[in-house]
């Protein structure tokens, strides 16, 4: 098996909570998040947050669910989908070098 690394891409990104102020120019905005708006007691199997304070991201893929905290991701064809947190940390660093903290 042959090792790889990903080639040096800046994307824009923004970190989804559910009481976010939405302006036009935002990712999350741009992302076209519906909310999913479960009044019931399901709970997410990711985060154990009720359903309730999810949204869902529509991608080439599908319909993902976001959870609070996770960072919504715009690819470098346009397209948008949701990431974990720990995952973007671990992946991604600011432009100017920087750690996400």
């Amino acid at each position: 098996m042959e090792n790889y690394k990903k080639k040096p891409v800046v994307i824009q990104a923004e970190q989804w909570y559910p009481a976010n102020c939405y302006h036009s120019e935002d990712v999350v905005v741009q992302a076209n998040l519906s909310p999913i708006g479960k009044p019931d007691k399901e709970r997410c199997s990711h985060c154990d947050n009720p359903m309730e304070v999810h949204a869902l991201c529509p991608t080439l893929e599908g319909n993902h669910i976001v959870c609070p905290s996770d960072y919504i991701i715009k690819g470098i064809k346009g397209e948008f989908y949701p990431c974990k947190e720990d995952i973007f940390k671990a992946t991604y660093t600011q432009e100017n070098g920087e750690e996400i903290v």
